[in-house]
């Protein structure tokens, strides 16, 4: 299965009934595209939308319909528009329930760095966006990244190198190979791929990882 939609896949299981959820760039509004059935959550954009539903179909967008990085998305019953003042009233306001959004790199002190990757003239870009305010504001942080870059190194370290967007706030790190819950103690191993091995996921891992004594298979 490809990478990215299994993770897409296994966040969406995080949704449950009722919930306001924000999701971020990438993989995080892939997993719009599969919220379980009979789970009713309202999906929020930082651009100013309430209640839409999956990525629009090729031939079936939008294009003034669209998300926070202006992928077309498809309109529910009851969707709202409103302004960005409004939207970030929602969001630091404490009415997101979750928000998912990628990671550069996550640490095992459930800090994250998602919004730059340095250029070669030693400057950083793009820009922060709605990250921060996310990241502190909602109820509950969800991460999700590839496990390792495309050099193959972890992206889940033990102290994140590149800047932070936000300290200590990450609850949940999705990859394509493990779940892993940040707890005060550090990071713990909850569930893995069904065809990878635990071995696969500590060598691939810079961070220490607690390993549960319940490791489930990741669904």
């Amino acid at each position: 299965m490809n990478p990215k939609k299994r993770i897409a896949m296994r966040a969406a299981k995080e949704f449950k009934d009722g919930m306001v959820v924000n999701l971020g760039f990438g993989i995080p509004v892939l997993s719009s595209n599969y919220i379980p059935e009979k789970v009713n959550v309202t999906l929020q954009s930082e651009n100013g939308i309430l209640n839409f539903g999956g990525v629009a179909k090729l031939g079936e967008e939008d294009c003034t319909f669209c998300n926070a990085a202006g992928m077309p998305m498809t309109e529910l019953v009851g969707c709202s528009l409103f302004n960005l003042d409004t939207s970030f009233a929602i969001i630091r306001g404490g009415h997101v329930d979750i928000t998912i959004l990628g990671a550069l790199e996550v640490d095992q002190h459930g800090n994250i760095a998602n919004w730059a990757l340095e250029n070669k003239d030693g400057r950083y870009s793009p820009g922060m966006g709605g990250a921060m305010d996310l990241l502190v504001g909602a109820k509950k942080v969800i991460a999700t990244t590839v496990h390792t870059t495309k050099d193959g190194e972890s992206k889940i370290l033990k102290k994140c190198k590149l800047p932070l967007s936000a300290k200590g706030v990450v609850d949940l790190i999705i990859t394509e190979l493990a779940v892993i819950e940040v707890t005060k103690d550090g990071l713990l191993l909850k569930e893995i791929a069904p065809e990878v091995t635990l071995e696969e996921v500590i060598k691939k891992t810079d961070a220490d990882l607690i390993i549960s004594d319940e490791i489930k298979t990741m669904e």
